[in-house]
């Protein structure tokens, strides 16, 4: 599989993916917002940083940048696609996912381990985990709190669509496990289909054993 890893002027998050999917032997591409997807595109990643500058909203100005009319077109044929925290964003604001991102509760940038529980296990992003499990994978951002209508967030629910919650340790959903404010503590939610989907945490800083825990291999092992 070749996995297209969008840059926009303000990514910061694109090496770490292209980096974290070659460790698990995925070839991988950063592939400039400007030149359109390669032909070849089997899967794709908008990573993170601050696309734009965050200015409007984080995500707002890359979300109608040319190459997601292509991101949603590949989607709508069943190409995977994640997007990782600003990339969580923008695939919000560019209605691959429902809901959207916004300031934190308290009002600055966070940047810290979480524990995430896995919500839903039978996705291409979950299959290496069981229903209930808990991982460990960094956040790194200043808007990262997921809102939604509540009668949405039921069909969520009700859809199976939330990926992973903020958790404790131990698996318990808690409001101080809780870093951002996020709505029903959810941290990453899929699309319409399965392989299409968004979390604010950043897997890929989960990844290579050389620098700490490896719990985010199992989100990208998408890909593979």
């Amino acid at each position: 599989m070749t996995v297209a890893v969008i840059r926009f002027g303000g990514s910061n998050c694109d090496r770490d993916a292209r980096r974290a999917l070659e460790h698990l032997g995925v070839d991988a591409e950063i592939v400039w917002h400007e030149d359109g997807l390669p032909e070849d595109t089997d899967g794709i990643v908008v990573p993170g940083g601050f696309s734009y500058g965050d200015y409007l909203r984080a995500g707002a100005m890359a979300a109608r940048a040319p190459i997601m009319d292509e991101v949603r077109a590949a989607a709508a044929e069943g190409t995977p696609v994640l997007g990782v925290c600003n990339g969580a964003q923008i695939g919000c604001e560019g209605g691959l996912t429902p809901g959207a991102f916004t300031t934190n509760e308290s009002a600055r940038f966070q940047c810290e381990p979480v524990h995430l529980r896995v919500e839903n296990a039978d996705t291409p992003w979950t299959a290496a985990y069981e229903e209930g499990d808990v991982v460990e994978v960094p956040i790194a951002h200043g808007e990262g709190r997921f809102e939604i209508a509540d009668e949405r967030l039921q069909g969520l629910v009700e859809t199976d669509r939330i990926l992973f919650r903020y958790c404790e340790p131990d698996g318990e959903i808690t409001e101080a496990a809780n870093p951002n404010g996020s709505k029903d503590n959810v941290a990453g939610v899929l699309g319409t289909e399965d392989h299409v989907a968004v979390l604010m945490p950043h897997p890929e800083r989960a990844t290579l054993p050389d620098i700490g825990p490896t719990d985010g291999q199992g989100v990208l092992r998408a890909f593979e």
